[in-house]
């Protein structure tokens, strides 16, 4: 934000922003049941997502890069899975996390595709 740098230029570093605002949109329309478990997993798993995508750009060694980004990746694919116990337990319908469904898959191509290269 202040340092302006390359990160936010990234599709990735995007799709990643724009994923973690639809988990939050989604939280809202959680039981405050759970508050403590599903809700605040979906909270950190979005917002771990962005920051280790962050973290990653700032490495200088491709190693070090990589494994920010294998954990991001590993951010998304938990968000995918708290995304079917919110379909599973009938919080949403599946119908209505089709935006979230859509940066879920574009934000792990695109981090497959940066671990990739």
């Amino acid at each position: 934000m202040f340092l302006n740098l390359n990160h936010y230029k990234l599709d990735v570093y995007k799709s990643a922003k724009e994923l973690r605002l639809e988990c939050y949109k989604i939280l809202s329309e959680l039981p405050d049941s759970e508050r403590f478990n599903l809700t605040n997993q979906i909270r950190r798993a979005s917002t771990s997502v962005v920051l280790n995508i962050t973290e990653g750009c700032s490495r200088k060694s491709e190693t070090e890069r990589k494994r920010y980004f294998e954990i991001a990746r590993g951010s998304v694919i938990e968000l995918d899975s708290c995304m079917d116990i919110v379909v599973e337990c009938d919080y949403v319908k599946k119908e209505n996390l089709e935006k979230a469904g859509s940066l879920i898959k574009t934000s792990f191509v695109l981090l497959s595709g940066m671990l990739k290269s």
